[in-house]
């Protein structure tokens, strides 16, 4: 009986030590690329704000069907999931979109442009940003984040700079 009691003991001080450390963890994460673009602004934001584009340079989006509404396209739909990327803002100079479904971690998504010193060049910063909330698994999965969006990020943004500057 004694046994039993240690380990309950041990389990329950173990699960708060644990909870302990994850609220060191930030409850909101961005990760963020850049690249820059051998192109005109207009040109490279046009392909960034109109979902029916994206086919050409986002991961995956080859595969994925267009969310449209309206008559226009406004993001893509995540079939095994049952959620989309939706756009939910455009300006001048950004892009911003929802990742949202049923049983997917919300996150916003969203292409911020800047002018470059170099003439005919612009910067295009992609980033992505995560609102955890306490749940310890929720902060320690968020150490994997970079790994598991980074180079899917980088690949999409390497796609568009290539498109842009044929």
């Amino acid at each position: 009986m004694g046994v039993i009691k240690l380990g309950f003991i041990s389990l329950v001080v173990f699960a708060l030590l644990i909870t302990g450390i994850s609220f060191f963890f930030p409850a909101h994460i961005r990760i963020s690329k850049a690249i820059d673009i051998n192109a005109n602004k207009d040109s490279v934001l046009n392909q960034i704000k109109n979902a029916a584009h994206w086919k050409n340079w986002y991961p995956g989006a080859d595969t994925m069907a267009l969310l449209v509404e309206d008559g226009k396209a406004t993001g893509l739909k995540l079939d095994s999931l049952r959620g989309a990327i939706r756009i939910t803002n455009i300006t001048d100079s950004s892009v911003t979109a929802a990742i949202v479904g049923q049983g997917l971690r919300k996150a916003i998504t969203g292409w911020n442009s800047y002018q470059s010193a170099v003439p005919n060049t612009i910067t295009v910063q992609w980033y992505m940003d995560f609102h955890l909330r306490w749940y310890p698994w929720e902060k320690f999965s968020s150490l994997l984040f970079e790994k598991r969006y980074g180079p899917l990020m980088e690949k999409g943004l390497d796609n568009l700079k290539k498109m842009m500057e044929k």
